[in-house]
């Protein structure tokens, strides 16, 4: 009896792996034949765009960011989205660093920028959280008393739901997330974000069977393409996607990460947006935290950060509680 019980075991292990890695090696990705969204939004002038700083993170990796100065005591860590990094932000960083809102610093994730050590690559799933964390450190050193928000666009929005659900989500006074990426399935979802990503399924269903047994070795493969048209296009962005940057991108579950928010929270999308349903953000957002959840008409999903409309949404949301003087924390 024992040994059938073993033998059982052993086929039903060799079957697991067998599966699993075959859907790894399965093959590439059917490439949407129509991208929706509005990249040609991206095509302003950067001009004023500050140059790139850097800071020291816990492995001793230099990474980048650019700084937007201000006389306010509030400091805004704001996320760029899938596919390129900080310099988009450009209109609504200068914006509130103008008009005194908040000193802003929107840095180029690890795996994006100019030149990354390993474009579209981390060492581990956790790494994003790791580097925010210390990006706050150093923000903070001379900084003790400020007031912090954390706010991301897109799958920077993602990023900073899986920050909060994350060890270090006490670091963040307050968040804010412009049209965040919940997960592939949430009722958010448009499919494959509207034309504009292309994920390896199969190959991210083998990956996740592996890493449920705490086998990580191929997580280096790519599990996510993104199309951008060549007009947009200048070798900085970064269109491929290890398994692990695109777990580290997104909410470890944003039902649970949602949860652990109690500090304030500012949601707000576009309904013309292109990627997610813009209309379900609320319903879904409300059923885990308190936030404020704000939707644009006519808006898409890269105006919504680049364009004026979000402006005084987060003008007001900003001056209804970040007049305080000193942190919560």
């Amino acid at each position: 009896m024992l040994i059938n019980i073993l033998y059982f075991l052993l086929i039903s292990v060799v079957v697991y792996f067998g599966i699993a890695l075959v859907l790894i090696f399965s093959g590439r990705p059917k490439k949407s034949a129509q991208v929706s969204l509005a990249f040609s939004e991206l095509l302003f002038e950067y001009e004023n765009l500050p140059p790139l700083d850097k800071f020291k993170a816990r492995d001793n990796a230099i990474l980048s960011y650019r700084y937007y100065p201000s006389q306010s005591n509030t400091i805004i860590i704001l996320l760029h989205g899938s596919g390129w990094h900080s310099r988009y932000l450009l209109p609504l960083a200068a914006f509130l660093s103008s008009e005194g809102l908040a000193r802003v610093f929107t840095p180029d994730l690890r795996g994006h920028g100019y030149t990354p050590e390993r474009r579209g690559d981390v060492e581990y799933v956790d790494q994003f959280e790791d580097d925010l964390a210390d990006f706050i450190v150093f923000l903070l050193k001379d900084n003790s008393n400020a007031f912090l928000i954390l706010g991301g666009h897109s799958s920077g929005g993602g990023l900073a739901i899986r920050f909060a659900g994350s060890r270090y989500g006490n670091l963040v006074d307050a968040y804010f997330l412009l049209s965040p990426f919940l997960k592939y399935n949430a009722p958010t979802m448009r499919l494959n974000s509207g034309g504009w990503a292309n994920p390896y399924k199969k190959r991210i269903i083998g990956l996740t069977m592996l890493n449920n047994l705490a086998i990580h070795s191929f997580d280096y493969l790519p599990a996510i393409e993104f199309n951008m048209p060549n007009e947009v296009c200048d070798g900085t962005e970064t269109l491929i996607y290890s398994h692990r940057l695109n777990t580290a991108y997104a909410p470890h579950s944003y039902k649970n990460d949602l949860a652990a928010i109690k500090q304030p929270l500012l949601v707000v999308a576009g309904t013309a947006d292109e990627a997610f349903w813009a209309d379900r953000f609320e319903p879904v957002i409300k059923k885990y935290t308190e936030a404020t959840v704000k939707l644009l008409p006519d808006v898409t999903h890269i105006g919504l950060i680049v364009g004026p409309e979000v402006r005084p949404i987060v003008k007001k949301w900003l001056e209804n509680f970040g007049k305080q003087t000193c942190s919560s924390k």
